[in-house]
């Protein structure tokens, strides 16, 4: 234990000297408008730092609860500034980056903490359009129907409808965040509201501009998000939102997020479930493109036996795309040893799963040189490689607008607008239709399908972000992988396109189905959310029939996805990890994510070593590389390395494994997988043909090998010519 709390206070000093080393050498920065402050380093609760003024207000509480004395401040004790100067309603605010964001993190809504039993409602149109469905960002998806919409509305357009959130506990409310209705075909929004707040949900007190109630500017569209602060924080528990006007041709529906500090509770009155802590001393912020850069130089530096630092190319903006490699042997590919992936931010604006990498490259720094056993015996058998940001142009259009005002979609694409997700080479069809085909020849194999040439034209819409992503999977013999995206809490696993024509949605499985299955689990089963059958759905989908688990195709189609294009065209195992319903989630909820994800991205990488794994070599005990594995029953082959070296993901039993390269003849053994963790050694040497041995001869002597039937057409030519020599005399 001494050694880890030593590696952690190492990291932590590493950490402070650089972002000491930034403040100073970002302090002409802090003259630009379009800089964004944050605090970085500030670990106390946000309840215990000073409030600035004015002094936050709290209605009267309900008798009983151990403060029914507090009243109401009286006007002339505020200060005199805004006793004699009463506060405007605040303008809108859409992105405004030069603005920092309020002091308190928001209560829930967006990430599910806050629960349905939270939200309530004057009236609502119908279940699917209730209080709970009142979540900022919530989707509605195609289907808008009795149980899954796209927003709270009510069920009646008038002045007396609200919606209210009970914090359960006292709560320093400051501010709000309001969308319209999530729909493909309404149109709907609340241009103004009142606030209003309570400690009994019976007597309420309404925010005041001066001596009268003050409206709050709402929306103009539905998808952007609006914030509006409070004039002065109000103390309560509860909070109404009343809409005093709405979109002309539409209705009161609303989406909406409320920013609150949760007070001191010394005696565990409001006792919050599930709330989890964590003990990791990592760096739990949202880092810019500098930032995740600097945190990279400090592990590598902190750990440079184990790890490495390089790039597999540009965006469109010119940022280089990042990965650290961690390895007992950085920089180099050890024969016998997987090599595995991480990559995150295909989607700029899916923010968590690239502050998860960034925690797990200290995470395994830290581990290592405490001696942690697991994670020494993880990095000295594995060659791990993790890409924080693949589509950084993206993500710091994101960072911009920050971690509750992009709303749903800003930074997703690239700069140029391609969603990298689907932008790789459709194989599927190629595959497929060289299946249907069965009385022709097939020129098309069930493995290492080559990427069609109009795809690696220039002029094909691709971005230079794919193209760099498919040079790094051709260049590295990858055997899993995971892309972690957001907006969801599920692992979906190939095929991601339908094979049926006209078909939006279908399970479409792999001839490896019950691998990627097994492999999906073990990432959602270790999950603390996934798999809990009583949380609360997303958006729309319920994936607990399935144990937080999906095939891509039935869920919906996406024909170039990167998972179908790893497994047609490479050795590697892809699947897609989405790892919260929130995409940028506010930084207090970072460790919290952290700890619902750390032992799935454990999990996930030590199922590297699974199934079986071995040497092709010739009689001589060279590696034949490209030799192609062929597994008995799975209509599906990978081939060996550079070096000869393969490795072949299989669930349990017992497989007939046959290994054949050109030139060679054919070997074939059984082979056992057992439970236990680590793949099954199984090493096949190949014997040359007679051909191939016969050529070798030839070669070693500079001659050719001979073709008979090409020798008697030369005998022919020169008997000819020997006649026609004869004639002519």
């Amino acid at each position: 234990m001494a050694r880890r709390g030593a590696a952690a206070l190492a990291l932590a000093l590493g950490l402070l000297a650089v972002a000491l080393a930034r403040v100073g050498a970002q302090g002409a920065a802090l003259q630009a408008p379009d800089y964004y402050v944050q605090e970085t380093w500030s670990r106390e609760p946000y309840y215990a730092r000073p409030e600035p003024e004015p002094e936050p207000f709290s209605p009267p509480l309900p008798a009983g609860t151990g403060n029914g004395e507090r009243e109401p401040r009286p006007p002339e004790s505020r200060p005199p500034k805004t006793a004699t100067k009463p506060k405007k309603a605040p303008k809108r605010e859409r992105l405004a980056p030069e603005a920092p964001p309020p002091g308190c993190p928001p209560l829930g809504l967006e990430t599910l903490k806050i629960t349905d039993f939270q939200l309530h409602a004057s009236t609502s149109k119908r279940y699917g359009l209730g209080a709970h469905r009142g979540r900022l960002n919530i989707q509605a998806g195609i289907n808008e129907n009795d149980f899954y919409d796209g927003a709270w509305c009510a069920g009646r357009n008038d002045l007396h409808q609200w919606i209210e959130v009970d914090a359960r506990r006292l709560t320093k409310f400051t501010g709000v965040i309001t969308q319209g209705r999530n729909s493909l075909w309404l149109s709907d929004w609340v241009t103004s509201y009142k606030v209003m707040v309570s400690n009994d949900s019976h007597t309420w007190v309404t925010v005041k501009n001066g001596s009268g109630d003050m409206i709050f500017e709402g929306n103009s569209e539905k998808e952007i998000p609006v914030l509006n602060e409070l004039p002065v924080p109000m103390v309560a528990r509860y909070i109404r939102i009343n809409p005093r006007s709405w979109f002309d041709n539409g209705s009161i529906c609303m989406r909406m997020e409320i920013l609150g500090c949760p007070l001191p509770d010394p005696n565990n009155y409001y006792h919050r479930r599930n709330e989890m802590t964590t003990t990791d001393d990592l760096d739990f912020k949202h880092h810019n493109y500098k930032e995740m850069r600097q945190l990279m130089k400090v592990v590598n530096e902190m750990c440079p036996n184990i790890t490495r630092i390089y790039n597999i190319g540009k965006s469109h903006q010119g940022l280089k795309l990042y990965a650290v490699e961690i390895s007992d042997h950085p920089g180099e590919h050890e024969v016998g040893e997987p090599e595995f992936h991480y990559m995150a931010g295909a989607h700029g604006n899916e923010v968590l799963g690239r502050e998860l990498m960034l925690l797990l490259l200290q995470f395994l720094c830290q581990e290592y040189l405490a001696g942690n056993p697991r994670i020494v015996h993880l990095v000295e058998e594995t060659r791990i490689h993790i890409l924080p940001s693949l589509n950084p142009d993206g993500y710091e259009k994101a960072y911009e607008g920050g971690s509750e005002l992009g709303g749903w979609s800003l930074g997703r694409w690239t700069h140029d607008g391609i969603d990298i997700n689907n932008n790789f080479p459709d194989l599927n069809t190629l595959l497929w239709e060289a299946e249907d085909r069965q009385n022709l020849p097939r020129k098309v194999p069930n493995h290492y399908i080559a990427i069609p040439e109009w795809f690696l034209s220039e002029n094909a819409t691709v971005a230079v972000e794919t193209r760099a992503v498919i040079a790094w999977m051709e260049k590295i013999p990858f055997v899993l992988g995971g892309n972690l995206q957001g907006g969801e809490l599920v692992v979906a696993y190939p095929y991601d396109m339908v094979r049926s024509l006209w078909k939006t949605q279908e399970h479409s499985p792999t001839p490896d189905d019950h691998v990627f299955r097994w492999l999906a689990y073990s990432y959602a089963s270790t999950h603390r959310l996934m798999t809990d059958a009583r949380r609360r759905v997303c958006h729309t989908e319920d994936f607990q029939k399935e144990d937080g688990t999906v095939n891509g195709a039935s869920w919906h189609t996406v024909a170039g996805s990167l998972n179908d294009f790893s497994y047609l065209h490479t050795n590697c195992f892809e699947l897609s990890i989405y790892v919260g319903c929130d995409k940028y989630p506010h930084e207090s909820e970072l460790p919290e994510e952290w700890e619902n994800n750390r032992e799935s991205l454990i999990v996930f990488m030590e199922q590297v070593h699974r199934g079986i794994k071995g040497m092709v070599r010739d009689a001589h005990g060279k590696g034949i590389p490209n030799a192609i594995i062929s597994v008995e029953g799975v209509n599906h082959d990978i081939r060996t390395a550079s070096d000869g070296d393969y490795w072949r993901l299989l669930n349990p039993g017992e497989y007939v494994v046959t290994a054949k390269a050109e030139g060679f003849t054919s070997s074939t053994k059984n082979c056992m997988v057992g439970y236990d963790m680590g793949a099954t050694r199984c090493d096949f040497t190949l014997s040359k043909t007679n051909l191939a041995r016969i050529r070798e001869i030839m070669e070693k002597f500079g001659k050719q090998p001979v073709s008979l039937p090409a020798r008697r057409l030369k005998l022919r030519g020169r008997k000819r010519r020997q006649r026609g020599g004869r004639a002519n005399t």
